[in-house]
């Protein structure tokens, strides 16, 4: 059992602050040669980028919906492994959880979880003394979750600030840092929210340290990094979670490889990348790797073929609609990837890998494996959901539960096929997704830490 200083920024609203503050303490810690170990509460997959951006290693998510609250230590563990400090971005409203679950995976339970003091960060644009009430109430609603300091965001003045700090001296919560508005730390958003880091490069760093260069001249660092040393043991009473171990019990039988698990070597596993396709989670290339497969990323934008040896094809979220256009005027690679599909080889894809493996998208032609086209709305569909396998396919046998996430802003129709991927049971009860030959596709978001046999099953099934 080691102890892993660590913090945990949270918000009373979305819109504080949150990804500027965590952002620019990663980098700013990250300039002081700290090895900096990044984390993200909940699905979202665009803020890990930015984290990763700052401090040069994996954003983690630590999901206490999809992956259990008894995994969030463990992953937590993982993740920060070697590391001085740990910055955990929250999620929202500090108390806001999934839906109609109470605390369940929100930042409060995550931060309970890891035992982490917070730093609650203020919009205080529009207040002044009611930011002590709100403090007050935010500090004493759980007395579980431990709110250590406030960051002030938004600051207007030199006046403004000092009617805050005055305020605030009555809360006992101390002020660690004062943010002016400043213009250059914004990142574009978009209609599932910031734009990813892939497609910004360039602007994204200049982004980043813009931001480290806010946090580093309005916070107190020194007292933070304090705040974060009083942290107690990490509480993984089992220790960090291991890949390798993960995949050993989830079992090997026949079930769980497959046809007998993996033959003839280290099967070839392509996963998607590149500005088209940034929604993954770091855990699943490494469930791969331990289950016995070679993991190698490819850009299905720039590519013409697939990794050398391909057996297996992972096209995980992202935004294949930006990029609608380039996808389709990729035809050698759209036909490699239909022609390893009539092959019989296992393919897995969500919600983007969906899209890019359907007829159309937007009109466009894409991979042609799926009967099924892909259009823009002006829906948006969000939220957690549980769901149970309906067809057995190279990621789950018929009558695996699973819990996932949707996010997105386009349909297919039909949404499912003759032999559909999962029947859901939150919000209401549907069949969705397709299954066909060795090809699982779906609007859901998964996390394989959840269900390590999935990778394991899916590697098994690509050394066939």
């Amino acid at each position: 059992m080691v102890t892993i200083p660590r913090l945990v920024i949270a918000a009373p609203a979305s819109g504080s602050g949150k990804t500027t503050v965590a952002t620019g303490l990663m980098a700013a810690f990250a300039e002081r040669g700290l090895a900096m170990s990044p984390h993200k509460v909940g699905p979202d997959y665009i803020d890990p980028g930015y984290h990763s951006l700052a401090t040069g290693r994996a954003g983690r998510n630590l999901d206490a919906y999809m992956c259990g609250p008894e995994l969030v230590a463990p992953l937590f563990a993982h993740g920060a492994r070697g590391c001085d400090l740990a910055i955990v971005e929250g999620v929202m409203g500090l108390y806001d959880g999934a839906s109609g679950k109470g605390e369940l995976a929100s930042t409060a339970h995550v931060a309970k979880l890891l035992q982490a003091p917070v730093v609650l960060v203020v919009d205080a644009s529009s207040q002044s003394r009611s930011v002590a009430a709100l403090v007050h109430g935010f500090a004493s609603w759980d007395p579980q979750v431990r709110i250590s300091g406030v960051i002030l965001n938004k600051v207007g003045s030199d006046r403004h600030e000092m009617l805050l700090r005055e305020a605030l001296d009555e809360s006992g919560v101390p002020v660690m840092g004062v943010l002016r508005r400043a213009e250059q730390v914004a990142t574009p958003s978009r209609h599932l929210g910031l734009v990813p880091v892939a497609e910004r490069r360039g602007d994204a760093v200049a982004a980043v340290a813009a931001m480290a260069a806010q946090v580093r001249s309005g916070c107190d660092l020194d007292a933070l990094m304090a705040l974060a040393r009083s942290a107690p043991r990490t509480p993984a009473a089992s220790g960090a979670w291991d890949p390798v171990e993960a995949v050993r019990q989830a079992g090997g039988g026949r079930d769980a490889e497959g046809e007998g698990g993996p033959r003839r070597g280290r099967p070839v596993v392509a996963v998607a990348g590149g500005p088209a396709f940034t929604f993954s989670y770091a855990e699943h290339s490494e469930l791969l790797a331990a289950a016995g497969a070679d993991v190698v990323t490819f850009d299905p934008l720039r590519d013409e073929v697939l990794p050398e040896g391909t057996r297996g094809l992972v096209i995980g979220g992202g935004f294949p609609e930006v990029y609608a256009p380039e996808l389709s005027a990729n035809e050698p690679l759209r036909k490699a990837v239909a022609d390893l599909a009539a092959a019989g080889a296992p393919l897995a894809a969500e919600c983007a890998g969906l899209l890019y493996l359907s007829r159309s998208l937007d009109g466009l032609p894409m991979c042609g494996v799926l009967d099924a086209d892909g259009r823009m709305s002006k829906r948006l569909t969000l939220g957690y959901r549980e769901a149970v396998a309906l067809t057995d396919s190279p990621l789950a046998a018929v009558g695996t539960r699973l819990r996932g996430h949707e996010f997105h802003r386009t349909v297919l129709e039909p949404g499912a096929g003759a032999s559909p991927a999962w029947g859901m049971h939150l919000p209401e009860r549907r069949v969705e997704g397709f299954v066909q030959q060795g090809v699982h596709a779906s609007y859901l978001h998964t996390h394989w830490a959840s269900a390590p046999g999935v990778a394991r099953r899916f590697v098994g099934r690509s050394a066939v």
